[in-house]
């Protein structure tokens, strides 16, 4: 970008108000000498065009150099968060000196930022391709050592892990997958909670859900809380638990809803990581260790957070979502 002359914030603030103040004092004084020339009524209406006149053009001039820099920039921002964007201009024109300097701050943050989620999704794209043909080398291998009548009870044994050891490798990387999409998936919108649990019932039949405050709306498109709520039910059923009651309320600035079970709960041992990706106390039940990691990445990319709340062992889960209320 080419280096110009930008006037600073205060000179800018400071030169309208002056403006304005020299425009009312002047237009006092040009009616004092002009109403007994040309007559009060005709020295007013002249007055009052010309304040006007440079009115407007000191609004023009705070429109092109504050409002027209701060709407580009949202709008780049915008654009920059947008699914499946293309290559995105940043905006050529600034304002003052301040504006400037932040405007090159939030563009290089995008761009850091975008470097980071392509970097993501390159990674998982390319794990996930590259162990794509071994394990289903693996599971061709596995299929065709089973159906030999040769092997011993212990070979059996043997081929069994190494097919287990090969669908624990299909489930992680379906896991990676499920990261990336809710890192850059767009769920914005707003949706019932009744409406964004109502369909998920049949997916976990083993669960009671219960649902106080069904009217709540939720600053998430209906996928997206699906998501949300299929993760944490299926977590809780796989710790036990038969009841899943959920709960929205309003505190301060924010909505907040608390999600609890009544399985087995998370050992103290367990609690600082749970939201770990790939750390799970269920490996041997095909556990990913994902789920809880997709929830927090898809609420973190929509402005919320969510967190474990204290409870004591063997009482059951309570999870504690936050989302900020404009």
């Amino acid at each position: 970008m080419t280096r110009k002359w930008r006037p600073s914030l205060w000179l800018v603030l400071g030169g309208a108000l002056a403006g304005t103040l020299a425009l009312s004092l002047a237009g006092i004084v040009a009616l004092r000498y002009l109403g007994p020339e040309i007559g009060f009524r005709h020295a007013a209406v002249l007055l009052a065009a010309i304040i006007g006149l440079l009115t407007a053009v000191l609004w023009l001039m705070l429109l092109r150099v504050l409002l027209r820099p701060v709407t580009a920039l949202a709008a780049y921002a915008a654009a920059m968060r947008a699914p499946g964007r293309e290559t995105v201009a940043p905006p050529d024109h600034f304002g003052t000196r301040e504006l400037h300097d932040m405007g090159l701050s939030v563009i290089d943050m995008a761009a850091t930022l975008s470097n980071r989620e392509t970097t993501v999704r390159s990674f998982t794209n390319h794990v996930t391709h590259e162990l794509r043909t071994p394990i289903s080398t693996l599971r061709a291998a596995t299929e065709l050592l089973e159906d030999s009548a040769e092997l011993s009870p212990a070979d059996r044994h043997l081929v069994a892990q190494i097919r287990g050891a090969g669908q624990q490798l299909d489930r992680q990387m379906e896991a990676l997958r499920q990261v990336a999409a809710a890192r850059e998936a767009d769920y914005r919108g707003r949706t019932r909670l009744s409406a964004a649990i109502e369909g998920l019932a049949p997916r976990h039949p083993g669960l009671r859900i219960v649902a106080g405050s069904e009217d709540a709306m939720l600053p998430l498109a209906r996928e997206g809380a699906e998501i949300v709520f299929s993760h944490l039910f299926g977590n809780a059923a796989g710790h036990g638990a038969k009841t899943v009651s959920i709960d929205a309320r309003q505190e301060a600035d924010l909505l907040v809803l608390t999600v609890r079970d009544d399985g087995r709960g998370v050992s103290s041992g367990n609690r600082e990581r749970i939201f770990e990706p790939f750390f799970t106390t269920r490996r041997d039940s095909g556990g990913t260790g994902m789920g809880l990691h997709i929830v927090a990445s898809l609420l973190r990319a929509h402005g919320g957070r969510i967190s474990l709340e204290p409870a004591a062992d063997g009482s059951g889960a309570a999870f504690r979502i936050e989302f900020p209320q404009a």
